[in-house]
């Protein structure tokens, strides 16, 4: 009996220590323009701060904005400073919703994505980005769960599988104790 509470023990401490790294993804904990936010003209940049730095480097983040058209309005690639993503965003043209996509990847080397809306109630005298331009669009998350990680499911199966073998194993080699 006290091999099994033992294996027991082990095999919930070791599903514990596997699980804390998960938790290191960055969350965006605000923007400029913040969510829902109506503007009556366009911001020159869009401002995305993280609760973890973002890691730096060429083609790895990108912002995205797009209009109520369906066009890009982003005005070049996106910059890191610490846990702050920006880009500029060229003077906005029709009225509407606009969404701002992102991309980063965070500094444990996860990419996490997602959106900010804010609307447009008064139309600019802007144009979008030329559709050669390479300002940056954000990717689609084909892989895994919304920021491309490895989905819960597989962590919760693995961790079934290693319960079931270690009590297995604790009861396989479990004997009578020795009087």
């Amino acid at each position: 009996m006290r091999r099994l509470l033992a294996v027991l023990a082990l095999t919930g401490l070791g599903l514990f220590a596997l699980a804390a790294p998960a938790s290191a993804h960055n969350t965006l904990i605000s923007s400029n323009p913040t969510q829902d936010a109506s503007l009556e003209a366009g911001p020159g940049t869009v401002v995305l701060t993280f609760d973890l730095p973002i890691q730096e480097g060429t083609g790895l983040n990108t912002v995205a904005v797009t209009g109520p058209d369906g066009k890009q309005w982003q005005g070049g690639p996106a910059t890191v400073d610490s846990n702050v993503v920006s880009t500029p965003v060229r003077e906005l043209g029709p009225k509407g919703v606009y969404t701002v996509g992102y991309r980063i990847v965070s500094a444990d080397g996860h990419p996490v994505s997602g959106k900010v809306t804010f609307t447009l109630t008064k139309a600019g005298n802007g144009t979008p980005a030329p559709a050669n331009a390479d300002v940056g669009t954000v990717p689609g998350t084909e892989s895994g769960g919304p920021d491309g990680g490895v989905p819960i499911w597989v962590w919760l199966v693995g961790a079934a599988v290693l319960l079931v073998a270690g009590l297995f194993v604790a009861l396989r080699t479990g004997g009578k104790q020795p009087e």
